[in-house]
């Protein structure tokens, strides 16, 4: 398996847990593509209904709670706001179109829209005055970097090889099998890998993958479309959101971010190249605050801006006109040049990446000739093993167990990890068994669960993937922490399954899926 974005990790898990042999190896940390800057929602795409992909937005829907389930502490509902624009979409096509969305995924728990008068309620204190009327829907919020990382932690624990900053340099197809060329992109070290089946789900590289590890140069499978968010300091009423419909026909949402803060995205950016990292543009930032600021009661500048971050979509080639009409669905190939054994991934979203798991092992099924069940739908994802509207009760229970800590360090602790918490804080019975603190509410107690059961190795992968403590913590913090997790001393043995050596002590063939 080359790629440990949403769909790569989903696609491990589920190969695992059918029992096949599962290497799978990612050039950077995991999540850190595409699946780590997403707008991190677990939706239908209300918008998507505009294009007529009822087929996507059934499949999505019918997904968001059963995702919810799997996950609780890292999925959880979400009520948005959607104000009536005169001048916009009107009414009518508003009220069809949100019947259309609660009755076409089969929605069982979260409930259903409702129109709002912003005159009366409190959502309307952060809108202008000239908004009287809303609409309100359900859709989920998701961490989306840490439900990369928790698919992966599942298939590592049903035993898949999972290597992290390890590039697939060469894929030859030599009878009936692939020989592999695998290279630690830490230490240089390369090995050769034996496999059944390649599963290419690489995300934005899956045609380079193509290009450079199997010499294919004529393709042109994907679109690669950027976009960017950007988050503020300013506080909501309440815990919905908002999504703001703008004359060029897109939408922007309007997020409560990390209690103190509101995320506002995205843009669909046409511009991109994978040859230099991606960075919100002067013109991405004035957009974005231009059209909240066109709802928001307080303008919205670009000086109101603390953090930011893009990312680039890998879009299926469709040969649509506009980013904006480009298809969000999936499309997965099974090459017959290769006997069907190199599947391609090209597209998709958060939402669905567990069906498109499920599409995948059908054709891994038809290569390898097997017939495995599928297992996935309700299997909770670590620290998800609890009821999904019991979260509150796990706080209360975290809280009683571990009383030294701060109330506030143990809700976002349980938040992450779940039923997890009791298993990074087994050793704490005090304050200072928490070890050494890194700034924010930052201990070394997790830094070193990160490192050993996550395959944190930067301090980004910490602060902006695996947590978002990176919002609270100077530049001196964060390099502090960079500088205790280069010393092999700090950390002590080095982290499960994190490099080449590894693998090469335990693994001479592979089913790669």
């Amino acid at each position: 398996m080359v790629g440990g974005g949403i769909n790569g990790a989903g696609i491990a898990r589920d190969a695992a847990g059918r029992g096949y042999k599962v290497a799978l190896c990612d050039a950077g940390d995991f999540g850190s593509g595409t699946s780590s800057a997403s707008t991190k929602l677990i939706h239908g795409g209300l918008r998507y209904l505009e294009y007529y992909k009822f087929r996507l937005v059934a499949e999505s829907l019918r997904e968001r709670e059963r995702l919810w389930q799997m996950a609780p502490h890292i999925i959880w509902p979400m009520r948005f706001l959607l104000p009536h624009h005169q001048a916009l979409r009107p009414r009518w096509l508003l009220r069809l179109g949100l019947f259309i969305y609660d009755h076409l995924g089969g929605r069982k728990l979260l409930p259903k829209a409702r129109r709002v008068d912003l005159r009366r309620d409190p959502a309307g204190q952060l809108l202008q005055s000239k908004f009287k009327t809303a609409f309100e829907y359900s859709d989920c919020w998701v961490e989306d970097s840490r439900l990369v990382v928790l698919n992966l932690r599942d298939a590592y624990r049903r035993g898949a090889k999972i290597l992290p900053r390890t590039k697939l340099v060469t894929a030859t197809f030599i009878e009936g099998r692939w020989l592999l060329t695998l290279e630690d992109q830490t230490s240089g070290r390369q090995h050769n890998l034996i496999a059944a089946t390649l599963v290419n789900a690489a995300g934005p590289w899956v045609d380079e993958v193509l290009r450079n590890a199997l010499g294919r140069n004529d393709i042109d499978n994907i679109r690669l479309v950027g976009g960017s968010h950007i988050v503020i300091k300013r506080r909501l009423p309440d815990e919905r959101s908002y999504m703001f419909q703008n004359a060029d026909g897109r939408v922007v949402f309007a997020i409560p971010y990390e209690q103190d803060y509101l995320l506002i995205g995205t843009t669909d950016n046409d511009d991109v190249s994978l040859h230099e990292p991606l960075q919100i543009s002067d013109a991405e930032i004035a957009y974005l605050c231009d059209v909240a600021s066109q709802y928001l009661a307080e303008t919205v500048t670009p000086e109101d801006v603390v953090w930011h971050f893009s990312g680039i979509r890998p879009l299926f080639n469709d040969g649509a006109s506009e980013a904006t009409e480009a298809t969000r669905d999936y499309v997965i190939t099974q090459d017959h040049q290769y006997s069907d054994s190199l599947i391609n991934v090209f597209g998709g979203k958060i939402t669905t990446y567990r069906k498109l798991a499920e599409e995948v092992l059908t054709m891994v099924d038809k290569a390898a000739n097997r017939r495995t069940k599928k297992w996935t739908a309700g299997a909770a994802l670590p620290g998800g093993d609890f009821g999904a509207t019991d979260f509150e009760a796990l706080v209360a229970k975290a809280q009683t167990d571990f009383p030294f800590a701060e109330a506030q360090l143990i809700r976002r602790l349980t938040r992450l990890y779940g039923t997890q918490v009791w298993a990074l804080l087994k050793d704490c019975q005090q304050v200072s068994d928490l070890g050494r603190h890194f700034g924010a509410d930052l201990y070394q107690a997790e830094v070193e669960f990160l490192v050993q059961e996550e395959w944190a190795r930067q301090a980004a992968d910490i602060v902006y993937r695996r947590t978002k403590l990176g919002l609270r913590m100077t530049a001196e913090e964060i390099a502090s922490l960079q500088n205790y997790l280069d010393d092999p001393v700090s950390l002590g043995d080095a982290p499960v399954d994190q490099g080449i050596a590894r693998l090469a002590a335990d693994v001479d063939s592979a089913q790669m899926a």
